[in-house]
């Protein structure tokens, strides 16, 4: 895992932490904002972008990965983590790992309710035999558009995608599908706002509500008229709002 850091290290640190299939770029509007005032750190997630020569195993394993960055090198405990999706997850299980490790959390879009066994091997099928797709930049500019990715980040997002390899994708999609909440996520201490977009699938819903009855004292916040992902992604102003004001006020 890559981290790229930004900012000067005396202040609060901030870590964001990016969707599958993207990497650090996808927080670029966030970290401009706030470089000056924190330390800010977006982490390419194993098997990503500038890592993909990695392999990415588990959730479990790259949340560990952040989890031993923030002990190395912000004295076991940061200001804030931010996660998407993917992202999203492993802040979930750094949170059940380590109770007392962030001041405040913002998990965006995070996939808690596990797929059927069937689903998992079905998905896993169909993308070990589409594989080749990612490299095409027509298919590339498909998901780009499903992602609600901006224009100005398609190269971005083609030039890393095609970095992904078949062992990558398929292990983060199935780790994303099988992942649920660990029984000890009851027992952190964070301040933490969850989003969710109104348009996204019901088990997003689903995923977020038991996100916002697990964590003790959370909020949960549905964007209206948002789907999967594209507060942050797509409108990364209102996102840094959001964000702001849930720092100053620790609600939404």
């Amino acid at each position: 895992m890559i981290f790229k850091e930004f900012g000067n290290k005396n202040n609060k640190a901030i870590i964001f932490l990016h969707g599958g299939g993207l990497s650090w770029w996808t927080w670029k509007t966030q970290i401009d904002m706030l470089q000056n005032d924190y330390f800010v750190v977006a982490p390419i997630i194993d098997g990503h972008g500038e890592d993909g020569h990695n392999s990415f195993a588990t959730i479990q394993n790259s949340a560990q990965n952040v989890i031993n960055y923030i002990k190395e090198n912000c004295n076991g405990k940061v200001f804030a983590i931010c996660g998407l999706s993917l992202g999203a997850q492993m802040l979930v299980e750094i949170l059940s790992k380590e109770c007392d490790i962030t001041e405040n959390v913002i998990i965006e879009s995070a996939l808690v309710c596990p797929s059927s066994k069937i689903s998992i091997k079905l998905t896993t099928l169909i993308l070990s035999l589409s594989y080749g797709l990612i490299k095409k930049r027509w298919f590339a500019k498909l998901q780009a558009k499903q992602l609600k990715l901006p224009q100005t980040l398609f190269e971005n997002y083609y030039e890393d995608t095609i970095k992904i390899t078949k062992e990558t994708l398929i292990n983060f999609i199935k780790s994303n599908q099988e992942y649920s909440i660990p029984d000890t996520l009851r027992n952190t201490k964070s301040k933490t706002l969850i989003l969710v977009g109104e348009k996204e699938l019901p088990v997003m819903k689903k995923s977020a509500k038991l996100l916002n009855d697990t964590i003790n004292g959370s909020n949960l916040k549905i964007i209206k008229n948002s789907a999967h992902g594209e507060i942050s992604l797509s409108y990364p102003d209102k996102y840094l709002d959001l964000l702001i004001n849930f720092f100053k006020n620790n609600c939404c």
